[in-house]
């Protein structure tokens, strides 16, 4: 099945870092650090980094996090509602804009 994301793609993410190999170390150090377990464990950073994938809808983080989740010892009901809580916080995003909506009807006089 052919799509925009190719899955293959993911593995050539370091291919980034060629062209700013000090940046993408920082980078690397940085992330690697932010992974790392600490207030939070290893598996509970998986599944937030699972939620917030869905979020900003990024199929290769999805598909990287998924095995990491698995791979730290998470289960598909545990990843499931870390997907609903990042809807429900989108959803919620959405919709509170609608103030922003309701301000600007009302300077139109509607």
């Amino acid at each position: 099945m052919e799509t925009y994301y190719n899955p293959e793609d993911l593995v050539k993410f370091p291919s980034v870092g060629g062209g700013a190999p000090e940046l993408w170390k920082k980078f690397n150090d940085w992330y690697g650090a932010v992974f790392a377990a600490g207030a939070l464990t290893e598996r509970e950073k998986a599944l937030i980094a699972l939620a917030v994938a869905h979020a900003v809808q990024c199929p290769y983080c999805i598909d990287a996090y998924t095995q990491s989740c698995l791979e730290k010892g998470s289960n598909e009901n545990q990843m499931t509602e870390a997907v609903h809580v990042a809807a429900a916080i989108k959803g919620g995003a959405a919709l509170v804009h609608g103030v922003q909506m309701k301000n600007a009807a009302q300077k139109v006089g509607l």
